[in-house]
């Protein structure tokens, strides 16, 4: 009762205000939480979202902290978590909770929670496996890594942005699971691609195949949220191609440190870069079908 109490009484500040960021921020403040300041690099983004959620918009990181006692981060690469927590002006302050959402580097999450420790911090990391439709809705799926107290400090607070918490280990340990889990969701989206091309090349029609693909081996999350998508060409961005290839290479680093070689996640990895190279980065990950149909790839020459 006392976490709930505290959580629930907290000041929040939310750093990275993307697709993901913005509507975990604007949940909490419909949970009833206080919002006490949203930042992003984009400060017409950060003063919008902050005007819509009667909130602050920093000039500096470090006034987030100043202002709020919990922080979220939501930020895009190994990079930028090393910008807001290590650079001149940054996020670290004592007696703060920073929860990291973002898909980054395991070791990345290390080297913050272990600074964060000696600056009397507490720091956990919890990404997240779903879209910015589920972070508006409270549906969150999220892992959680870091000291086991300071998951039970949080999980109060991350009950009302998730609709399922799991609780990894150590430091680290989330973003490795977060890392198989991406792993295996592009892999599975890069086939299905290759599998709906072929189809296309052998005259096939396309919804026999989604719905024979449905009922047998073939079946999978992704036949659910890419397959008609793929067909459609509807790409509109849940999960980002740019996003798809960072987090492959993250993975790919983590076998590369094991002695791994993983011909599917170097394919794919590939896949997802060519989409970057010819200017596909900002569409969703559905969006590799463009490289499979054969009818398409006169698009990209």
């Amino acid at each position: 009762m006392l976490f709930l109490w505290l959580m629930k009484n907290s000041k929040i500040g939310v750093v990275g205000l993307g697709r993901m960021g913005a509507n975990m921020a604007r949940r909490l403040k419909d949970q009833g939480h206080s919002i006490a300041a949203v930042y992003d690099l984009n400060r017409a983004v950060g003063a919008a979202v902050a005007k819509e959620l009667d909130s602050k918009a920093p000039e500096l990181l470090s006034e987030v902290s100043e202002l709020c006692e919990v922080i979220f981060t939501v930020v895009t690469d190994d990079k930028a978590m090393r910008t807001i927590y290590f650079g001149t002006d940054n996020l670290f302050r004592p007696s703060r909770l920073y929860i990291n959402c973002a898909t980054v580097s395991p070791n990345v999450h290390r080297e913050i929670e272990k600074k964060g420790r000696e600056v009397g911090a507490e720091v956990i990391e919890a990404p997240m496996a779903s879209s910015m439709t589920h972070a508006r809705e409270g549906k969150l799926y999220m892992m959680v890594g870091g000291s086991f107290e300071s998951f039970q400090r949080a999980e109060p607070l991350l009950k009302d942005i998730a609709v399922s918490l799991r609780y990894i280990g150590g430091p680290g340990t989330a973003a490795e699971v977060k890392a198989l889990v991406n792993m295996v969701m592009n892999i599975n989206t890069a086939g299905l691609a290759e599998g709906f091309g072929l189809a296309e090349a052998l005259g096939l029609d396309f919804q026999l195949i989604k719905e024979v693909f449905s009922q047998t081996g073939a079946n999978s999350r992704v036949l659910e949220t890419d397959g008609q998508d793929m067909i459609e060409r509807e790409h509109s961005t849940f999960f980002s191609a740019a996003h798809a290839a960072k987090d492959s290479g993250i993975a790919l680093e983590l076998a590369k440190e094991q002695g791994l070689n993983l011909p599917l996640l170097i394919a794919s990895k590939q896949q997802y870069d060519r989409m970057v190279k010819v200017g596909l980065g900002e569409i969703d990950k559905s969006g590799i079908s463009e490289l499979t149909f054969r009818s398409r790839k006169a698009d990209l020459s």
